[in-house]
């Protein structure tokens, strides 16, 4: 007897119907499909020279491996694995294996959501909450991100960053460094620590992460350690200026490891440091005055707009002019390079901005964050980060540099030679 029943499924309270992300899902799984038959015919097709001694082609399809979930920015998307067949092999040896890029062995989640990890992190989310979290994210079903897994992940990212330490550097030459240090707070500890990081510009205008590890306060002796060990392990072409804020700390460090390199204190935090000497009704027309300062064509204007700014505030703020002057050489060391590096050498914004979400977290978790695990979790972002820092400008002056040519106000001054008397 047939009978017709018609049944309408209830949607539960906490299920979110989202029919455009299940279209994505089902395009994402065949498109993943169509991807890893095609990379499997590429390399049997490269390996068709290959015979058996009967004529056969040695390498032949073998199936598919069992159907895994892979969990991706839109939720989890099943697939499963091409196998080949070595048919001609004596042992293990000499048998050829195909062996996916798009889909290795053991993967279970993309590399994406690996790199989102240490931001969940970073912005206040816990581990043991990131299940949570990214089930709201990728849907309920979102497995593979277990706490446990999480755990095993960091064990992995504390033998990358013990690899990267230990890098070598003797190739490496860096025109331009920037340096920082973002306090952790971790625990709430009595002698603060901080993460000093060192970003170094290539002769090609690349940034490039050069030195990161963790350091009591920002103390002369921690950047000292840090400048040793990089030079130590090959650098040993001092930088042309390095830019940072007023730690005394790594200024004296500096001149004792690379003495050669000039100093440029960064806009940014001399800026704030101006600020908070002045009342808050001040402070606008203050910095507008600052910015005619650094915005400057040429270093004589930049002095002019320092005097005025004397003259301006020094009766009434002369504690906020004080603050300004005391550093006038380094705050102007940038008119002596290329103006196209102007915007770069101004302030430590790549590190700044960076270190942002840093803080956020610090603050949020004062007694819980280890800083073993945001040292890890701050180097996984900075290492992902560094992958969108925006190149130097006018790279055509680098090798002009390079080659010790002066600037003055950014434009390259000409040496002409006297002609000898006839």
């Amino acid at each position: 007897m047939n009978e017709t029943i018609n049944i309408v499924r209830l949607r539960q309270p906490d299920e979110i119907d989202d029919p455009l992300t299940d279209v994505l899902r089902t395009g994402a799984r065949k498109l993943l499909a169509q991807a890893i038959e095609m990379e499997a015919e590429a390399f049997l097709a490269e390996m068709r020279d290959l015979k058996l001694p009967d004529g056969r082609e040695r390498l032949v399809r073998h199936g598919r491996g069992p159907e895994r979930s892979i969990q991706t920015g839109i939720g989890p998307v099943p697939v499963s694995r091409v196998k080949v067949r070595d048919r001609g092999a004596n042992g293990e040896a000499e048998r050829i294996r195909f062996s996916s890029s798009i889909l290795p062995k053991w993967a279970r989640r993309t590399r994406s959501l690996d790199a989102l990890l240490p931001v969940l992190y970073l912005r206040g989310v816990s581990t043991g909450d990131f299940q949570e979290a990214l089930a709201a994210l990728l849907g309920k079903e979102a497995a593979n991100l277990s706490p446990s897994v999480i755990t095993r992940l960091t064990a992995e990212w504390t033998t990358e960053y013990e690899r990267w330490q230990k890098r070598d550097l003797s190739a490496r030459h860096y025109v331009y460094v920037w340096a920082d240090g973002v306090y952790l707070q971790a625990r709430m500890e009595d002698h603060a620590e901080c993460m000093l990081v060192l970003i170094g510009a290539t002769p090609e205008g690349k940034k490039e992460l050069v030195g990161f590890q963790t350091g009591i306060r920002e103390s002369a002796q921690s950047w000292r350690e840090l400048l040793v060990d990089v030079k130590r392990r090959g650098l040993k072409i001092a930088p042309d200026i390095a830019v940072g804020d007023g730690a005394l700390g790594f200024w004296k460090a500096l001149d004792e490891v690379f003495a050669g390199t000039k100093h440029q204190r960064c806009w940014v935090h001399k800026t704030a440091n101006v600020l908070n000497k002045v009342p808050l009704a001040v402070q606008a027309n203050l910095k507008t005055d600052l910015r005619e300062i650094y915005g400057a064509p040429t270093r004589s204007a930049a002095e002019m707009a320092i005097e005025v700014f004397a003259e301006k505030y020094g009766a009434k703020y002369d504690k906020a002019v004080d603050c300004l002057t005391k550093d006038r050489e380094t705050l102007l060391a940038f008119y002596d390079f290329p103006a196209e590096h102007w915007d770069h050498l101004r302030t430590s914004n790549p590190i700044e901005s960076v270190f942002a979400t840093v803080r956020h977290r610090t603050v949020r978790t004062k007694g819980s964050l280890s800083s073993k695990t945001a040292r890890l979790m701050v180097f996984k972002l900075v290492m992902a980060a560094a992958k969108s820092w925006r190149r130097l400008k006018g790279q055509n002056q680098l090798p002009k540099l390079l080659a010790g040519a002066k600037f003055q106000d950014g434009i390259e001054v000409i040496e002409m030679k006297p002609q000898s008397a006839a």
